[in-house]
């Protein structure tokens, strides 16, 4: 078991410290030092999940002790977006008779990406300068035309359908609060290398090539504790952790925030996380999580890595999924 809980006083070297300041300038060098374009192939469309192989899989499987099964995303909610205010989710539902007995039917739609919904952004979901991961243009994303309604819409490069097979590796589960020995994370508070590198060496365990990593920032008890659903700041990564990302060969990146701290410490822009991971290093992004079950089972087990799977909807051209994953110890 660890020796360190949730609630154990914060140590001074955890104090929080101001990370670097990044400039656009700095930004744009990172896109160009970091990027992935090219590596698994012109066509390639499926970035940083190639470094996911069948002998990963095999080794995260062989992580499944007692075969207990946790979910580390939210129930889905249809109340208002408490940021934006509009209802993202509709379910409507009714009790059709059919044959021999009484079937119950609904139908949901849903607009997932946002603050509301845990969900994975496809490689599609993000532009820097018209372009998409590996070079796609951003006219590969086509939007929906009310004139023009035969135009199929969607994603023609790097859509949802591409992960259809799935997600299945190691997790590394990252608990910040509990490492600073807080329940939450306060809103804008940024995530180093030094806290990732630090939690490593604390819970014994190290990411490497071919993880899902697991930031837990403590959003949902911060709203859970103040009431506080409003506040558009969020704690999360600093931009300088993506190159940490890059060298330790992170597959997938989740976060019970939007994995960007919020702001970013660059005026006027709020997902240099994002656009690094998407469209530098075609890292999958897996917003809105709930890990607060998944950190107390860890710590009950004393195991901070675990399977995980991830099945997103393969819905052709999509830019994003809600999504469903699921840590097995």
């Amino acid at each position: 078991m660890l020796s360190f809980a949730m609630h154990a006083r914060a140590d001074e070297s955890h104090a929080y410290k101001e990370p670097p300041a990044v400039t656009m300038q700095t930004l744009e060098k990172w896109i160009g030092e970091l990027s992935n374009w090219g590596r698994w192939g012109k066509n390639d469309e499926l970035g940083t999940l190639n470094l996911i192989t069948p002998e990963k899989r095999l080794a995260a499987a062989a992580l499944v002790k007692d075969g207990t099964t946790v979910s580390a995303s939210r129930v889905v909610s249809k109340e208002p977006d408490p940021l934006s205010g509009q209802v993202s989710f509709h379910h409507t539902l009714t009790k059709l008779l059919h044959g021999g007995g009484d079937f119950a039917l609904d139908n949901y739609e849903i607009s997932y990406h946002g603050w509301a919904h845990s969900h994975i952004d496809s490689l599609a979901h993000m532009f820097w300068k018209n372009k998409m991961y590996n070079g796609y243009s951003r006219d590969e994303v086509i939007t929906t035309d009310p004139e023009n309604p035969e135009q199929v819409a969607g994603a023609r490069k790097l859509g949802i359908q591409v992960m259809r097979d799935g997600i299945m590796s190691r997790a590394v589960l990252v608990d910040i609060p509990r490492l600073k020995g807080v329940d939450y994370l306060e809103p804008g508070t940024a995530v180093t290398i030094e806290d990732l590198e630090t939690w490593e060496k604390k819970a014994g365990v190290k990411v490497r090539p071919g993880d899902i990593l697991l930031l837990r920032v403590g959003l949902l008890a911060y709203h859970k504790a103040t009431g506080d659903v409003t506040n558009p700041r969020r704690s999360g990564l600093h931009v300088s952790t993506v190159k940490w990302l890059k060298e330790r060969g992170v597959a997938v990146l989740g976060c019970d925030a939007n994995s960007d701290v919020i702001p970013s410490g660059m005026e006027g822009f709020d997902h240099p996380v994002h656009v690094l991971a998407l469209h530098s290093l075609g890292l999958p992004i897996m917003d809105n999580l709930d890990l607060s079950r998944l950190s107390q089972v860890a710590a009950e087990k004393g195991r901070w890595e675990f399977m995980m799977t991830i099945a997103p909807l393969a819905i052709t051209g999509g830019t994003g999924s809600p999504v469903n994953a699921m840590a097995v110890f």
